[in-house]
Order: structure tokens, then C-alpha cells, then sequence
């Protein structure tokens, strides 16, 4: 596939990479030399200095034989125009990168589809309704529903009361009699471990299950956790994630929202409808006190300051707080999470490449999601007829070991498939994948 982004920022970047891994035909095209050569010398990819807006260039990287182009640039305005130039001269699909969230209103969505504009993604909205599913589900690290929560896939921290520690997975075995869920994955420090029937479980581990919603509760009882309410919510920055965020929560939540700047604070006192909206500076702990921080059920950090967004939510741990999130910019830092005693450090760009990844994806993918400090993805494909998966059972199938078939969604109803388990075509695949493996992968269902 022959695939042209526009933007070496940290959305352009992950892309390039996750897609290299692909032996993808990539063309990667920003002002910044300096940027292009850095991310030369990691990266197997073709590199174009110049402005994305100029024609010229776009032939320069043979735009009539794209088959996607994607604008990722800080600008929304250049991405538009990209979008819709690369389309007028060949491009087979765009997508663009946006901040107004207006343009995902479908009308409006449909008159930039009639100029050319095949896909909009958000990374704010993207990240504020990430953010909503982890309070949603309040003792979850990550969340991912499929066909409406048919078959679920989360991550949970394994107590040191666990019944599962220094178990193997094959030893824990009686615990899941019905065979209604497994595991599918370990986030041990910093290494992602693709579970065997010998993998053992350890304290503070963050084991990935996928289960049907009947046995959710059983889990987290099985990994010494408990589930608790969450009412009161503490989020700390009135950007405009933090503004999305709130706009979502505060129907269902007591929301309030804090922001030193006193003009913006205005501004979103006066469009959020019941949200209590705090002009203080968030590095103000005795400030942060005073507002009932110590009362929050839940604390999201979410200004523009990484560090202070990490030392916050540490602060409000230190409170009793019991779900913290925090947002980062530098991607590097979301390992640290199980480390430093934060719940989910997220990265709104990360969120979006992993959401746009999903149309380099081959074999009738219909849905994509990535855990946060984790290099794998899970993905959900349609069986065709006649696909290699269809021909034998999945335990003869000599599938990649850093791979699972973990779910299975049949006539609307989830199954959790073990080794006899056969896939057959219309089948929903629910697959877990190491990042390395996913071109190994796609050829089972192609």
C-alpha cells in the first residue's frame, strides 16, 4: 500500500512507525528537515522536505498513485486542504486530522465528504471518550467493548490478596470453570508478555482478560479487586480536552473542573451546563485541598504540562483518590504508569494514530483498539469465506505465538474460543496481537 502523511509531529511520527513495521510504500512529507532526518534514521521510510499544500510537492511524492493520504499537521486548516488536493489528484482515500469538533456534526461531515475528505478524526474527542470509558468502569486500566459489550477486553492490576498470584495460567484453570473468559496478556513493568498456559501471575501485574459481560464481575473478584463508585470528579485543565471531558461527564457526574487562567475559566463556566468550574492554579495543593480534592472519587489531569498533569494525579493518589488519570505528551512516559501509582497515563495522539491505523489494516477489519503501554493491538476482523482461518481448529492452525485469537462474536453472541474452537466465515474475530506479528496475521483472514 502506498501511503502519504503529511506532518512529522508526534501523530505523524507514530504512524510512520507503526505502519514501517508493515513493509508499507510510506512517504512521510514536513517543513522541518531536521525532524525528517531524525525520523530517517529509525525508520525504513521516504522523507519529502516542503509544504504539504503545494501541489508540486504532492507529485513530488506521486500523489496520483496514493492509495491513503493522511494530514496530521498541527494545522487543521492545512490538513483540510491537503485532504482535499490530494483527492482532486489522485489520492485514493484522505483522512484529516481536526480540532473542530463542529465538522463531525454528519452534515457537516457529509459536505467535506463531498469535497474530498473521506475520514475526520478528533484526537480530543477521541481522548475525552476514552477517558469517560475509564471512569465508567472504575477499576479497569483499559476498556474495549466490541458488537456493544458482547465480548469485553480489559486490563486489571492483580492484588497481592489474588487468588491468581504465582499461579500459572493452567494452574488458575478451575477458577474459570465455564470457560466464560481468559487471559490473554501481562503488562509487567515495562514488557508485554503474551500469555501460555505456563505463564505465571504476579503481583501487580496488569493481566488483560476478554470475557462475555456475565463474568466481569467474577474477575475482578478472582484478582482481588473491588469496584467502587465513582461521584465526585476533580479535572484539572480547561483545555479543550478537559472541556470535551467534562461536557461528557457532567450529565452522569458531580464535575468540577480547574483552570488558573481566569479568561477561559469565564468562558467554560459559561457553556458547561452543571459543571463547577475553579479559577486556581492545579500546582497549588493546599488550593486543590480547600476545593474538596480530598472528597473526588476521581482525579484527571489533563493541562497542556505533562509533568504537572503526572505530579498532580501522584498528589491526588497520596489524597485517597482512587481512580487517577493523567495525560501526557511525551510518549516515552507511558510505560510509567504501573511504576509510579497512577491508574492510566494517556496520550491523546497516540489514541488517534492507533484509531486511524485501522484503515491500513487488510482482511475486513472492523475495529482496532490499543492498551496504553502495551505494543500490541487488538483487532476485530470479519472471517471471509475461504480464509485460511476457517480451515482448520485455532490450536492447529500453527497461529504466531505473539498472537491470540481471544474472542469470537457468532450470531450476536460472544464466545471465548480455546483449541478446538473452529472459526467459520461471517465469525467476528476478536484478535490480540504483539505490533510485530500483525502483518503475519492478516494473511489468516485475507
Amino acid at each position: 500500500m502506498k501511503i502519504i502523511i503529511t506532518g512529522a509531529g508526534a501523530v505523524g511520527f507514530h504512524l510512520a512507525k507503526m505502519m514501517a513495521s508493515e513493509h508499507q510504500d510510506i512517504y512521510l512529507i514536513d517543513k522541518n528537515q531536521d525532524r525528517l532526518n531524525e525520523i530517517q534514521s529509525n525508520l525504513d521510510i521516504f522523507t519529502i522536505k516542503g509544504d504539504a499544500k503545494s501541489i508540486s510537492i504532492l507529485r513530488e511524492a506521486k500523489i496520483e498513485s496514493c492509495d491513503l493520504l493522511i494530514a496530521v499537521t498541527s494545522s487543521e486548516e492545512t490538513n483540510l486542504l491537503v485532504s482535499i488536493l490530494g483527492k482532486r489528484y489522485g489520492a485514493k482515500r484522505t483522512i484529516a486530522r481536526i480540532n473542530n469538533l463542529e465538522l463531525k456534526i454528519p452534515e457537516n461531515a457529509a459536505i467535506m465528504e463531498s469535497l474530498g475528505i473521506d475520514e475526520l478524526i478528533a484526537p480530543v474527542q477521541l481522548a475525552s471518550e476514552e477517558i469517560r470509558r475509564l471512569i465508567k468502569r472504575s477499576v479497569f486500566t483499559d476498556d474495549h467493548e466490541f458488537e456493544g459489550g458482547k465480548l469485553t477486553v480489559f486490563g486489571i492490576s492483580i492484588h497481592q490478596k489474588s487468588k491468581l498470584v504465582d499461579l500459572s495460567i493452567q494452574d488458575s484453570a478451575y477458577l474459570n470453570p465455564e470457560l466464560a473468559f481468559k487471559p490473554i496478556a501481562i503488562h509487567r513493568k515495562e514488557e508485554t508478555i503474551i500469555v501460555n498456559a505456563h505463564t505465571v501471575i504476579r503481583a501487580n501485574d496488569i493481566v488483560y482478560f476478554i470475557s462475555n459481560p456475565e463474568s466481569i464481575d467474577q474477575i475482578i473478584e478472582i484478582c482481588g479487586q473491588e469496584c467502587f463508585e465513582i461521584k465526585n470528579i476533580m479535572i484539572l485543565g480547561g483545555s479543550s480536552i478537559g472541556y470535551h471531558t467534562a461536557k461528557l461527564l457532567e450529565e452522569d457526574y458531580n464535575v468540577t473542573l480547574v483552570e488558573k487562567n481566569r479568561e477561559r475559566c469565564e468562558e467554560l463556566a459559561g457553556t458547561l451546563k452543571s459543571t463547577l468550574v475553579i479559577n486556581l492554579d492545579g500546582r497549588n495543593v493546599t488550593g486543590l485541598e480547600s476545593e474538596g480534592l480530598g472528597d473526588m472519587d476521581a482525579f484527571i489531569a489533563v493541562t497542556a504540562d505533562s509533568e504537572s498533569n503526572i505530579m498532580s494525579s501522584l498528589v491526588a493518589t497520596n489524597h485517597k483518590v482512587k481512580k487517577t488519570i493523567a495525560r501526557v505528551e511525551n510518549i516515552d512516559y507511558i510505560h510509567l504508569s504501573q511504576n509510579i501509582g497512577i491508574d492510566t497515563l494517556i496520550n491523546k495522539k497516540i489514541i488517534a494514530a492507533g484509531n486511524i491505523f485501522k484503515y491500513v489494516r487488510k482482511g475486513n477489519v472492523t475495529a482496532i483498539a490499543n492498551l496504553h503501554g502495551v505494543d500490541a493491538e487488538i483487532i476485530e476482523f470479519i472471517v471471509k469465506p475461504g480464509s485460511k482461518v476457517t480451515k482448520k481448529p485455532i490450536n492447529r492452525l500453527n497461529f504466531p505465538k505473539t498472537a491470540n485469537i481471544a474472542g469470537v462474536i457468532r450470531e450476536e453472541v460472544g464466545f471465548i474460543p480455546f483449541g478446538s474452537f473452529q472459526l467459520k466465515e461471517g465469525d467476528q474475530a476478536v484478535v490480540f496481537s504483539l505490533t510485530e506479528s500483525i502483518h503475519l496475521i492478516e494473511k489468516y483472514f485475507q
